[in-house]
């Protein structure tokens, strides 16, 4: 059979690129090995936030937090919150990957790839030859090697979204999104839970005063949090598993979340034989157009060692169908690309750290704005957090904001749109912003440039 693109994975970046050929009228044949949608409905983004938002509900009805609310720990039935993520997670399939396949008409084959001369693949026992291929097998759990771990056994971030009875006590190895995601989520269903991070942070990538918030937050919760502590060893004990670090310290728990996280899906795909490299981690080698060294083969998504977030996935295999069908030359400006881990509080960032300016060579005045100055925390009663905007010394342009905070991630977006119009710490702090919302903190964190905000009246004014 011969099309006009050939798919391998039908994640966001191969469904974005088989809406996007189908549109053109190109023929276009999709290959899953697995289940379709890939990571982010599947295993990832959608039950993920469908189980921390259950964990949410029931820490904050815990908390009487609110004068006249009394707390109400409820018991968790995990077999029954994981068949309600499942329900949410086999809708958003069959409404957003299965009938929109079928509503465009694309060919769907399942079974493994593997790339031949020609270049063609072969699926199944089926020749499958395409003007152009594109690879968008997305990433997968990925945890170092380590004495004891295989024999001891562990859970992965996909594994522990299928558990059907909350743990004990649990380790989690890896203080980034996905092990802070994921450590809150049980803990707050009532895990005892012990955080380990190698390095001498948590959320390493994040700006120091975000990392301060989250680890004081998860203390609060009950959460040990270990830094600096890489992991030496692994065994069986106690019915459950110990943990060692190499600086000595020990723990045991009844279960082992390894979420360290997530390498490129290339093995078994054959690329070398069609003339297509890849890099350490397994990442295919392609250029800021997508193209591999074959110019007819093409990838997107997870699989290039791209930032992992399906919005830049999507964004990417629609880049690649017109790049490989019209010459359009095009690449992605990931400048301002926001990011959000749906911890509680969010951490939400979108462009410059202090020290990524400082290493740019960019000379930055910074501000950092406790949430006690931000009316959406106060009525909230919940002020843990900051808002932190990093700009030019000598213009005053943004180059940087970064919230710890609730609804951080919703506020991120207007954020980004004042970086992606260049805007200056004076225009910022002189935009309209809706009170009693936390995207306020935003205008407020500005005005704090030229003003001290303590003597602001409400509404920023």
């Amino acid at each position: 059979m011969t099309y006009d693109l050939a798919i391998i994975g039908s994640g966001g970046a191969g469904f974005a690129a088989a809406i996007a050929a189908s549109t053109r009228g190109l023929s276009v044949v999709m290959v899953e090995r697995s289940t379709t949608g890939g990571t982010c409905v599947n295993v990832g983004c959608i039950p993920s936030k469908a189980l921390l938002a259950a964990a949410g509900a029931r820490q904050v009805a815990g908390e009487a937090r609110f004068p006249g609310l009394d707390a109400q720990v409820a018991a968790v039935d995990m077999a029954a919150l994981v068949s309600g993520k499942d329900e949410i997670v086999g809708a958003l399939r069959k409404e957003k990957y299965e009938d929109l396949a079928a509503d465009y008409g694309w060919r769907t084959v399942h079974g493994d790839a593997r790339f031949v001369a020609g270049p063609a693949l072969e699926v199944a026992g089926e020749r499958i030859e395409a003007a152009h291929y594109l690879v968008a097998t997305g990433a997968a759990p990925w945890v170092p090697a380590l004495p004891g771990l295989q024999e001891a056994g562990y859970l992965t971030s996909t594994s522990a979204l299928a558990l059907e009875r909350v743990p004990t006590s649990l380790v989690v190895v890896g203080g980034n999104y996905v092990g802070l995601e994921l450590g809150q989520l049980f803990a707050r269903l009532g895990s005892r839970v012990t955080l380990v991070e190698a390095l001498d942070r948590l959320a390493p990538g994040e700006e120091p005063e975000l990392s301060e918030v989250i680890t004081g937050v998860l203390h609060d919760e009950g959460v040990e949090v270990w830094t600096s502590a890489p992991l030496a060893e692994v065994t069986r004990a106690g019915g459950g598993v110990a943990v060692r670090t190499a600086g000595g310290r020990e723990v045991l728990a009844e279960q082992l979340l390894m979420a360290t996280g997530r390498r490129p899906v290339t093995d078994g795909l054959a690329l070398d034989a069609v003339g297509v490299a890849t890099g350490p981690s397994g990442a295919v080698v392609v250029d800021d157009q997508l193209r591999s060294a074959n110019p007819r083969m093409w990838a997107a998504g997870d699989v290039t060692g791209a930032a992992q977030f399906v919005y830049v996935a999507a964004a990417q295999g629609t880049m690649a169908v017109d790049n490989a069908f019209s010459d359009a030359s095009r690449s992605l400006d990931y400048r301002h690309l926001p990011r959000v881990t749906f911890t509680s509080p969010n951490l939400a960032s979108v462009g410059l750290t202090d020290a990524q300016a400082a290493d740019a060579g960019i000379a930055c005045s910074c501000r950092v704005l406790p949430l006690s100055f931000v009316p959406r925390a106060i009525v909230n009663r919940d002020t843990r957090g900051v808002v932190k905007i990093v700009a030019e010394a000598k213009t005053g342009k943004v180059v940087g904001v970064h919230l710890a905070a609730e609804g951080a991630g919703d506020a991120i977006l207007a954020a980004t749109y004042a970086l992606e119009a260049n805007m200056t710490v004076e225009e910022l702090a002189s935009t309209w912003a809706p009170y009693l919302t936390m995207a306020e903190g935003i205008k407020l964190a500005a005005q704090s440039f030229t003003t001290d905000v303590a003597k602001l009246s409400c509404c920023a004014a």
